[in-house]
Parts: structure tokens; sequence; C-alpha cells
């Protein structure tokens, strides 16, 4: 009998949500039902349970029998993942002969990788997903210092499924019960000598941990015709403005690039007038309040900060709520310096930091004939308007930004 183990016990810090994120949305439809589905349909495995912790055991069990899986069995997970792996094989019936192991958070995991993993584990005893590393790797101090590069041609990046034959896994699991470090379930065999053996994964195989892996999970459900549960796409628009003033001996920082000139922008951060008027509009838009509400300007934290940096923090804020930018436009308002030098490297930047294609950031700069303070020399103002999208089919993950 082949049996599935699919362990969602975890709380997904990085995806700065308040929910577990198997339960957030992807396509309209919860992370772990895209999993639960990919196993079902596939017709490999005559038992499938799931492993969740305590407090979301109801949601599970709503969530399961909403999509058709009231069937499923769940399994109350342990303060670690090996200890919730354990759990679960000790849910299995003794006559279990393979078990499969992945991350409810991998719901891109297709047939031909499950079916390649089964075949293998019947002649090698064990099948892990894997696929070579394409990134030259380092090792290094703590500081950072490079100790050395290792030959990536041997290295792989381990996914899950973990396939192994059901007694093996579950006397590891019992034998190394007290040692909870393992960091998946092939180490444990390891740990005992036993061999290991890889087997073919995919590169669209990816876990989703924060919240820019669910945009691209989308993105690899569309290609493959997935078009999801009403999905209607719903957008707003957010207008943002700031302003700061110009003085000597400051950089003048404009869209992450610095611009060279005799004076720079006052303020708490970098001063990037144009970044946090982006910001305010992105924030607005998704009425999550604004800047100085989520980066004080009287925090020591933020004294210096990156724009770019907070940026891709307010991206992620956003993207918690199921937003994603689809376009922006940027008016800078500056007698001097000339910006249209840098006018592209700024695109790119922002493009960059959003994760967007470059072609849906417009930036533009203007003078206003010497008239105001920016036509004074005396600081430099911006406007943005954003406009963001999300499937209307999202739910509210429950944050309060009041």
């Amino acid at each position: 009998m082949n049996a599935a183990i699919i362990v969602a016990a975890g709380r997904g810090e990085r995806m700065h949500s308040d929910r577990n994120k198997v339960f957030l949305p992807l396509l309209g439809t919860p992370v772990i039902i895209h999993t639960v589905r990919a196993f079902a349909e596939s017709g490999l495995f005559d038992n499938i349970l799931v492993v969740c912790s305590t407090e979301n055991h109801e949601e599970m069990r709503s969530v399961l029998d909403a999509y058709g899986f009231g069937s499923i069995a769940q399994v109350t997970g342990g303060p670690t993942r090996q200890a919730s792996v354990r759990n679960g094989l000790l849910a299995l019936p003794e006559h279990t002969d393979i078990v499969a192991i992945h991350d409810g958070a991998r719901p891109l995991v297709s047939a031909d990788v499950l079916e390649t993993a089964l075949c293998q584990v019947r002649n090698a005893g064990s099948a892990v997903a894997a696929v070579p590393l394409k990134d030259t790797i380092k090792r290094a101090e703590p500081d950072g210092l490079v100790l050395e590069t290792p030959d990536r041609s041997a290295l792989y990046s381990i996914q899950t499924p973990q396939v192994f034959e059901y007694r093996t896994i579950l006397d590891a699991h019992e034998r190394y019960r007290e040692r909870q470090t393992a960091t998946d379930d092939a180490m444990l065999l390891e740990w005992m000598g036993s061999p290991v053996h890889l087997s073919s994964g995919d590169p669209e195989n990816i876990k989703i941990t924060t919240p820019e892996d669910l945009a691209v999970a989308e993105q690899i459900l569309r290609r493959r015709g997935i078009k999801g549960k009403d999905m209607h796409m719903e957008m707003r628009v957010g207008h943002g403005y700031d302003v700061h003033k110009l003085v000597p001996e400051r950089d003048l920082i404009l869209c992450g690039v610095k611009v060279p000139y005799e004076k720079g922008l006052l303020g708490h951060s970098d001063a990037d007038v144009a970044a946090h008027a982006l910001m305010d509009a992105m924030l607005g838009a998704a009425a999550m309040g604004d800047i100085g509400y989520h980066f004080p300007d009287n925090d020591p934290a933020y004294s210096g900060a990156d724009s770019m940096l907070l940026l891709e923090r307010v991206r992620e804020i956003v993207g918690v709520e199921g937003w994603q930018v689809s376009n922006a436009d940027l008016t800078i308002i500056c007698q001097r310096p000339k910006l249209r030098p840098y006018i592209e490297t700024m695109r790119d930047s922002l493009a960059g930091h959003l994760n967007i294609d470059r072609s849906r950031i417009s930036v533009k700069a203007t003078t206003t004939e010497h008239l105001g303070f920016e036509g004074e020399g005396l600081g430099i103002s911006t406007h943005a308007v954003v406009m963001l999208e999300r499937s209307s089919s999202c739910q509210q993950n429950g944050r309060n930004n009041e």
C-alpha cells in the first residue's frame, strides 16, 4: 500500500501572515487544496493524511470538507517538523509498504515527480526529489569571509516528496525521536548509515515561503492552464505624495538611484522622496495605512534606512492581502538637477524591487518654471499613482491595520 503524509503544521513567519500559509489563497483556492489535489488526482496513493497543528484542526477540517476531501484523515503535529512527520507515520496502518512525505506548502508538485519517485523507491529503497543547483555556492565565515567555492556539479537543491519504505523511515524516526534537529527526513537515514538516493525533482516544485512565492506560483498555474476559482481581478488605485527639503552634505537618492548634485534631501531615512510617494500610494490603495505608520520617523531602526528595502517591505505588506502592483506612474517635481539621464535607471531600480517588468513602471520629471519651493531649489516633491490588483476570490487574512 502506498501512503502519503502531507505536512502542514508550520506557522510560516516569513509570510508575515496571521494565518498558516497553507490556508492562503492561490488562484482563489487554498494552497493546501492544490497540494492535496495533486496527490489525490495522481491515482498513486491508497492513503493520504494531513498533519496539522492543534489550533488549525478545525479550519483544516472545514477546508478539506469544502473542497471534497472529507475522507482525508488529519493527524496532530508536534513541536518540530520531525515530530510532526513521526506522528503521521505512527498513524498509518502497519501494512503500509511505501510512504511519500511532502510539504503542504509545495502545491505545484506534478504527477511525473510523484510517479518517478515511487518507481525509484521500489528499486533503491529511497527517492528524494531534487534539482541540480544552478547558482555558484560559497561557503563563508559568519562575517562574510569566503572560505571556498564548492563544485556545484555535485550539489542539489532538495525538495519533497521524499519517498521511503515505510518500516525503514519509521525505524529512523523512532531511533532519533529525541534528536529533533533533522532538516529533512532523508537526514535520519543518513544518520543511520542507510543509503539515500535522489530522484528527479522539478524547478517549478517551489515551496511557498514568502508573498513573492505566491505570485510566482500563480504564474506557473496560469501557464499550466489553471484559471482558478472566480478569477476576476479586483483593482484599486492609490495616490501618494511626499516632499523633502534640499540641504548640503547629503546624497541625493531618487528611486534608489544616487544622482550627482551638490545637495541631497533631508530626512530620517535616506529621504528618497520618490520611493516614499510610491510606498504611500501602494499602502493607500490597499487601505493599509501609510509609511509613517509602518516606519515611524522617531524609530532609530529607520535612521538612514535604504528606502528600497522599505519598498520591498511594503510590497510584502500588501502582498499578504493578495495585492500586487499592476503599474505605477511617478512624477518627480524638481527644478535642479536635470534628471533625464537617470530616468531609465530609476525605472529599472523600482521594477527590480517590486519584482515586476519595467514596462509597468513610469518615472517622469518636471520643473515648476522656477515657481514655488521646488522652483526655488529648496526641495523636491513627488506624486505617485499606483494600481494594485488581486483575484476577487482572495479572502482577507484577518490582518488588522487600524
